[in-house]
């Protein structure tokens, strides 16, 4: 549970399933992780937060996945469960394009992570777009990474998405076996960036992690020629072409690139 224990919360469904998804994804990129659950009490950043702490002190530790979001909260309040240097947490930017900040994506101290539109045939990667419901913008609260300053954000203070990955249920949505009830179970391909957050972490994993002391968010900026960049695409009307309009560079709805 969210202080380590083994007296876990009461059943939800809707909250079972983010979990199947999130469980799936790890499995799926890095069959070879070690996958540890941590559920909080109930759906508030402070409980969910206390999660996260839990969760990073856990031996060998690299990286945690989030897959939720609320209103533009201020790290003044909330850093303290979500600034771990060396471990790399990632939380999704949101299903509903282009909105502004979404925390904890938006803290200054987490790997933001969008989406994408993926077509594959085969292990062949076909085409792939920003995901129409991906969440972008900029953060009113928030420090902007000092790391972006040169990618042309367009954002005052902190710009979401760092990064991206698969994200649209019929464009690269995954096959998961997820609760319906407390006691049945269904597959379903879904998506959203409750998939690329994971994805992302699991991509984390598979590099051995994040340096001792290092911000894992600064990494897509200062390696952003190992990326793919995602050119055509949109997530909604903006007043700022880049944060809803996918871009050579930086775009909201992507971030620096898909990996």
């Amino acid at each position: 549970n969210q202080t380590g224990g083994t007296s876990l919360p009461a059943m939800n469904v809707g909250w079972a399933g983010e979990t199947a998804l999130d469980v799936d994804a790890v499995s799926a990129i890095c069959p070879s992780c070690k996958i540890l659950v941590v559920q909080a009490n109930s759906a508030t950043i402070a409980n969910l937060g206390t999660a996260v702490n839990t969760a990073a002190k856990q031996p060998g530790v690299v990286a945690i996945s989030n897959s939720y979001g609320g209103g533009d909260s201020s790290d003044a309040s909330y850093a303290k469960y979500y600034n771990h240097p060396g471990i790399a947490v990632t939380a999704s930017t949101g299903d509903d394009g282009y909105q502004g900040g979404s925390y904890p994506a938006s803290s200054s101290y987490v790997v933001a992570v969008g989406g994408t539109s993926l077509t594959m045939s085969g292990t062949t990667r076909v085409s792939e777009t920003a995901w129409s419901g991906a969440g972008s913008g900029c953060s009113k609260v928030n420090t902007a990474l000092a790391v972006a300053a040169s990618f042309g954000t367009g954002c005052a203070k902190r710009a979401i998405a760092d990064v991206s990955a698969a994200a649209d249920p019929a464009h690269g949505g995954m096959a998961v076996y997820y609760p319906t009830s407390r006691t049945a179970s269904t597959w379903a391909q879904v998506g959203g960036t409750s998939e690329a957050s994971p994805i992302i972490a699991s991509v984390f994993a598979l590099a051995g992690g994040v340096p001792a002391g290092t911000q894992a968010n600064t990494l897509p900026y200062t390696h952003s020629s190992a990326l793919r960049d995602v050119l055509t695409g949109s997530n909604g009307t903006c007043p700022t072409t880049q944060w809803c309009n996918a871009r050579t560079g930086w775009d909201g709805q992507i971030g620096r690139a898909h990996v």
